[in-house]
């Protein structure tokens, strides 16, 4: 018979502000037998090109978390009670040498997924994201991705460097780990280098969902199209929190004027339940300029929201190893 999920602790016993500081206050990884979703930290951020600091962020992000509760009634679901979900901490990465981080954090990443778990990671800057799409795509094969940012993020090189947190995606693309028949960005806005940021962006098969896109549509239909073009593929979201506008996540190192709000993003998110979503990332939280813990409180809610799809999908699924 399958083992109860260890859950969060209970918030009638003590109070939210008091215990560990993981996320949602759920249990370590090493303190439960196995874990169905792991959520990790990358406290990293040398690939940031302008403001830096969301070397804090997971641990933020966490903070913030204290605040969730175990059921989820947008989504119909109480993750923790149905899916065992466990925080692993943080992976560590040389903050001085990219290239050693991003092999570090793919390892990590594939150790962390090694028994047929689903791994949420919180950063860090979004540099990260092209090693734990590596790791996706060594588990699943070319993924489907979902980006949601404010910025493209395919460059092709920033003063000369191949990786930063602006190159990720063009540099999946060039490594054939996504699916270029179902990759998509949401919410990008602001104003470009230039016009042949767009084209290259085309030429990589991008879709672009645009901040305005949202606005003038609206969520049903952006979802609708999200999910056709989506498909039954093995998806893998990665969220930038400034794909939110700054009245909602002002702690973030490259704020754009025109953006998402907090609700407009996990109303999209909500809409991709049923998806095949195989891993996540919220990245580019830098506290220092989060006031009122605004950012953070929007990036927990996000990462909750992901965890849930996950929970959900763990349930149609059946046991660990069908999913």
């Amino acid at each position: 018979m399958p083992q109860q999920p260890v859950g969060p602790i209970d918030s009638s016993k003590t109070p939210r502000y008091a215990g560990p500081a993981s996320f949602a206050r759920l249990p370590r990884l090493e303190q439960v037998e196995h874990a169905d979703i792991v959520v990790a930290g990358v406290p990293f951020d040398s690939g940031v090109s302008y403001r830096p600091g969301a070397r804090f962020g997971p641990n933020h992000i966490r903070e913030a978390s204290r605040l969730l509760r175990p059921y989820n009634p947008a989504l119909d679901v109480s993750p923790f009670a149905t899916t065992q979900v466990a925080d692993a901490g943080d992976i560590v990465a040389n903050p001085f040498d990219i290239r050693e981080a991003i092999a570090a954090v793919e390892a990590a990443a594939l150790a962390l997924t090694s028994t047929g778990g689903r791994l949420v990671t919180l950063g860090g800057d979004h540099t990260i994201a092209l090693p734990l799409l590596r790791a996706a795509a060594r588990r699943h094969g070319p993924v489907a991705l979902l980006h949601f940012d404010a910025h493209l993020d395919t460059w092709d090189t920033y003063f000369g460097a191949e990786y930063t947190h602006g190159t990720p995606f063009r540099r999946a693309v060039e490594e054939g780990i996504l699916d270029t028949e179902a990759i998509s960005h949401v919410g990008t806005r602001g104003p470009l280098y230039g016009k042949r940021d767009l084209e290259d962006d085309r030429r990589f098969g991008f879709g672009i969902v645009t901040a305005g896109d949202v606005f003038r549509q609206g969520v049903d239909e952006v979802i609708a199209k999200l999910r056709t073009r989506l498909g039954t593929r093995p998806l893998y979201v990665s969220i930038d929190v400034d794909v939110m506008d700054p009245a909602f996540a002002p702690g973030t190192g490259t704020p754009e004027a025109g953006g998402l709000s907090s609700r407009e993003l996990l109303e999209i998110l909500r809409g991709l339940a049923g998806l095949n979503l195989i891993g996540a990332d919220v990245v580019e939280v830098a506290p220092a300029y989060d006031h009122a813990e605004i950012t953070g409180v929007a990036a927990s809610h996000v990462a909750y929201d992901l965890v849930s799809l996950l929970a959900l999908r763990h349930a149609e699924r059946g046991a660990q190893a069908d999913w």
